[in-house]
């Protein structure tokens, strides 16, 4: 039984050859958060590693209104009474949504149909890359809702300007970021058509799918990597993940899937 034919409270998952599509799908409660879909994106991503089915994966949320806005408040703690936090013994919920903190690195594309905020950013700041749509925003609303704003920025933090970043997380809930904004300052790559969106990015999925997940597991690792620790650390360990991507058969698939891909074309961006 592949994941798409798991059963699923919070999700809908669904297969399409070797892509992927994830969708959160809580839209009465603008796909925010909860346990229950925290639990299931975690056995998600642990399943997609090692499925040798899906080599890519489209992440999206449910309705036009939302791709995700973060954490549902209904029961968050400090809601009602006294606010407790033991930072020696906190589990992060954020930690279960995260493609990354489950050791995935087959790419995953986050195809944003609407306000992106807040806890969102666990999933955003841990994509390849974003594909929005003209109507997408993105906001952090900790601060107005009296709570710092810590972990998520820090995972948003390479994905924009300094300033940029910095701006999102002091301004709160009363300013937003388009999507047009968002492709200036390098926060998403692309904006098309709210209709067009889910289709576009399972296109592009589709597309770097057809590439020996083996070596594109590698690559997308070494870059990761090359983020973290300092510029030289990375080019030595990337030594290693070019000797663990690259082989006599991924190489042969991929000439083959270069000589298919040259003759349908290709679009520029």
């Amino acid at each position: 039984m592949g994941l798409a034919d798991e059963r699923y409270e919070a999700l809908d998952v669904a297969q399409d050859g070797a892509v992927l599509t994830v969708t959160l799908n809580r839209p009465e409660r603008m796909n925010s958060f909860n346990p229950t879909m925290a639990d299931e994106l975690a056995r998600v991503w642990v399943a997609v590693r090692n499925d040798d089915s899906i080599n890519a994966v489209v992440l999206t949320g449910a309705g036009e209104k939302a791709f995700c806005t973060g954490i549902d408040r209904e029961g968050v703690p400090g809601e009602e009474g006294e606010y407790e936090f033991d930072p020696f013994n906190w589990d992060d919920p954020g930690d279960r949504l995260s493609p990354k903190s489950h050791g995935l690195w087959k790419p995953v594309i986050a195809a944003v149909n609407g306000m992106a905020c807040g806890g969102a950013f666990y999933m955003l700041g841990e994509v390849e890359f974003i594909i929005a749509a003209e109507h997408a925003t993105f906001f952090d609303p900790h601060l107005t809702f009296g709570a710092a704003a810590i972990l998520e920025p820090t995972l948003m933090a390479n994905r924009m300007p300094f300033g940029e970043i910095m701006r999102i997380s002091l301004m709160g809930n009363s300013e937003r970021v388009s999507a047009q904004r968002a492709y200036e300052i390098g926060l998403v790559s692309e904006v098309v058509p709210a209709a067009d969106l889910l289709g576009h990015a399972q296109q592009v999925a589709s597309e770097i799918a057809e590439a020996p997940t083996v070596p594109t597991q590698a690559t997308v690792r070494n870059l990761w990597l090359s983020r973290e620790p300092s510029r030289r650390a990375a080019l030595d360990v990337g030594n290693f993940l070019l000797n663990a991507g690259n082989s006599a058969e991924a190489m042969a698939a991929g000439q083959q899937a270069f000589l298919k891909r040259g003759k349908r074309g290709y679009r520029t961006r």
